[in-house]
């Protein structure tokens, strides 16, 4: 699911690297019980070029890691869906993926809910850099990214979903968020050639 036409990316904005975790642990040898799409390896370089261009560009980096006690103590409801334990602090594959690497100058959000927002200091953080407009990438589609772009829509910044550089459990899920993230914000569904595009035009604003 894509856009016809890009649309724009408004004020200051900031890239949210959404759980991008795995560590160096294959994915078939992986503890984390979570079902994803396939793709993941072919958005990684995407996903590290993209990194790397919002920082030549002065766009903050804002990287979002999900982990659990190995008590679970405080995994809450999550376990009550598809879901099985994942994200557990210690194991490797909580850790986050080789090709995001943060800088000792960005701010590294670990969280214990889907939303990057719940019981975070993202919204700290966002204030800080004078966010208008979030710009997420990860996964899940359905699930992390999903429930972070609703609370980000609901504390009045502008969303935009790259759609090539995100996941979901499945590509019907993955398809089905975004289209629930696009009732909310028409213009919220972007690829990462808009993003490029909208770098290397030097930031232009759009009201």
């Amino acid at each position: 699911m894509t856009t016809s036409v890009p649309p724009a990316v408004v004020g200051n904005a900031v890239l949210i690297v959404v759980d991008i975790q795995g560590g160096q642990v294959p994915d078939e040898e992986s503890r984390s019980e979570i079902a994803q799409m396939g793709g993941r390896r072919e958005r990684a370089d995407r996903v590290e070029r993209l990194i790397d261009s919002c920082r030549e560009h002065d766009v903050p980096v804002v990287f979002i890691q999900e982990v659990h006690k190995p008590s679970l103590v405080d995994i809450g409801r999550e376990l009550d869906g598809a879901e099985g334990p994942h994200c557990v602090e210690g194991w490797p594959e909580t850790e986050l993926a080789p090709w995001v690497r943060p800088r000792p100058d960005e701010f590294l959000i670990r969280k214990r809910r889907y939303s990057a927002f719940f019981g975070t200091e993202l919204e700290i953080v966002l204030k800080a850099y004078k966010a208008e407009t979030v710009l997420l990438i990860g996964g899940l589609t359905d699930v992390c990214i999903h429930y972070t772009a609703v609370d980000a829509h609901q504390h009045d910044y502008r969303v935009r979903v790259l759609t090539d550089c995100i996941g979901g459990s499945s590509r019907e899920a993955h398809d089905a968020a975004l289209r629930a993230i696009a009732y909310l914000q028409r213009d919220a569904l972007v690829t990462s050639e808009h993003v490029f595009d909208w770098l290397a035009a030097g930031k232009p604003t759009a009201g």
